[in-house]
């Protein structure tokens, strides 16, 4: 078993129990053991409550394909097997989605169950309710559930904009604070906080926030802070990135698959992750959503892909890829595709019934594709004989992405060569078979993107829309081949100052005021201090 997927199965139980409700409000007592006589025998199950609200972030319906399937690299047409789904993946690639997307509500009800878990924790420590381990200090556990909380709060920031601002276990109802507030406040809360979390990167810690993975979640703060704040702050994510990487705690994995693997928790490149095992602590289905259903039979999975599936590559993007660069065989599932013998070809079973399943990076459009159309999800191993969820952990950081961080600040600082030899070394085990095109140069990363960005119709771009070269094009290009499928798209299109400028496949621009989602409907509803975020109706 996993380290602390013992202790998360029990939070997601006990998550449920708290959450559960059967509209009776009338208080019962079944026993006198309540939160003033209760004291947590074991903290780190307790604290564990904090991080399962994480898993349910994974899924096509939540935080995961919010910010893949609203960016340029992947989409989720509909086609003969069904995906409609009464619009809600279509509206996300036209960015036309509302505040009663599902999407929209289940990122908001997590990202405030996550900030209001961590409150009761950081209450209940600070009034000695959970007992504190012997080697280690109360002032170390609250620190690092200030650490989850701040996490909580950069996705809120993130992808809301100005929002509630709840420190403490009061009910009562509070207007919006500004973003830039918000970014304050989780700036303050990681920079007081990481002096006590431990420097160990151990069993114990896995999963959970250390020093290393604070750092590198202040780093992501300060890496976007022109987005949160209109300051940027590239000198300091840089001190963080070096910070983390003279800890000597963490290294690039030789091999491109081996983050992604089924058993991963080992993976020296892994600074944080989001612990999946397929019995206990389930949830993470990317197959599911991607993959074709004859696919089953690729690794004899005990479970079958949803129809035809529906999160695939948009080609634009699969296009900029160098045909040496082994992350696009290591992304994406490709071409002809055989059970597990290799031999037997898969087969159709609605617009190619009866024909070989072949995978081909052809879109008509972002709406309505064909059954075979569109390369799939590969990045993630499905072992042989997979559940329809997946038992490998989700790696939030990568220390892949700490090194891209510091070229990112690099280049911005006007050190274009220093940013170019991080970014080759990164590159290096993506070119093994062709070592020399690994190194890039500054002026490389100063160019503009590859992207042929436009608007699609019957497989063609046919109105190319806004075509002003992108400001350090080749550097988002670099980081969109690293972390596709890892749910960065989003945030790195908006820093780059193109998510809501450019066409691609059947997207339109929309209005800049896409760069954030609007509050659900249903919180507004329920707390008339709450107003929408602008333009929203």
């Amino acid at each position: 078993m996993k380290p602390l997927k013992q202790y998360i199965g029990t939070a997601l139980l006990l998550t449920i129990a708290a959450s559960g409700c059967n509209n009776d409000l009338t208080e019962k007592i079944y026993s006198e053991v309540t939160e003033d006589t209760y004291n947590y025998s074991n903290a780190y199950q307790a604290m564990s409550i904090g991080y399962a609200n994480m898993r349910s972030l994974i899924s096509h319906t939540h935080w995961y394909m919010a910010q893949e399937s609203t960016a340029d690299g992947i989409v989720m047409p509909a086609n003969a097997s069904g995906w409609d789904d009464g619009g809600i993946y279509k509206r996300m690639h036209l960015h036309t989605w509302n505040s009663e997307n599902p999407q929209v509500s289940n990122m908001w009800n997590t990202f405030y169950s996550g900030v209001i878990n961590a409150n009761r924790l950081i209450d209940q420590l600070s009034n000695d309710k959970i007992t504190i381990p012997t080697g280690v200090t109360k002032e170390a556990l609250i620190s690092e559930m200030r650490a989850v909380r701040a996490f909580f709060y950069w996705l809120i920031c993130d992808n809301f904009g100005d929002a509630p601002l709840i420190t403490d276990r009061s009910d009562a109802l509070l207007e919006k604070t500004s973003r830039k507030d918000i970014y304050q406040f989780i700036v303050k809360e990681l920079t007081e906080s990481i002096p006590n979390l431990s420097e160990d990167k151990n069993t114990l810690l896995y999963a959970r926030f250390n020093k290393w993975a604070a750092k590198t979640l202040l780093a992501n703060v300060y890496l976007n802070a022109g987005v949160y704040a209109g300051e940027t702050k590239w000198e300091e994510c840089l001190a963080q990135c070096n910070d983390v990487i003279a800890s000597g705690k963490y290294q690039l994995e030789t091999g491109l698959a081996a983050p992604f693997v089924t058993e991963n928790q080992n993976s020296p490149e892994i600074v944080f992750a989001i612990p999946f095992e397929e019995n206990l602590a389930g949830g993470f289905s990317a197959h599911m959503f991607s993959w074709h259903a004859s696919l089953k039979n690729k690794v004899n999975m005990l479970a079958t892909p949803w129809g035809a599936g529906s999160a695939k590559g948009v080609p634009q993007f699969i296009n900029t890829y160098d045909a040496d660069d082994q992350r696009l065989k290591s992304t994406w599932m490709i071409g002809a595709q055989f059970a597990a013998d290799g031999v037997t070809p898969l087969k159709g079973s609605y617009d190619q019934a009866g024909k070989n399943v072949v995978l081909t990076n052809e879109l008509p459009d972002g709406l309505y594709t064909g059954e075979a159309e569109g390369y799939r999800m590969n990045k993630f191993e499905v072992k042989m004989q997979a559940q329809g969820s997946l038992g490998n952990d989700f790696p939030v950081f990568r220390y892949a992405q700490v090194l891209m961080m510091k070229a990112e600040c690099l280049l911005r600082t006007g050190k274009a060569n220093d940013a170019a030899t991080v970014v080759s070394q990164v590159r290096a085990r993506a070119f093994a078979a062709k070592p020399a095109k690994a190194t890039v140069t500054g002026a490389d990363l100063q160019k503009g993107s590859g992207y042929q960005y436009g608007f699609v119709e019957n497989y063609k771009v046919v109105d190319p829309g806004d075509a002003k070269p992108v400001q350090y094009g080749r550097m988002l290009d670099e980081l969109g081949w690293e972390f596709a499928w890892e749910g960065f798209r989003r945030r790195d299109m908006i820093r780059f100052g193109i998510y809501t400028t450019k066409s691609w496949l059947s997207h339109k621009p929309n209005g800049a005021f896409r760069a954030v989602f609007p509050i659900p409907q249903i919180a507004i509803n329920s707390n008339p201090k709450l107003k929408q975020n602008p333009d929203y109706n």
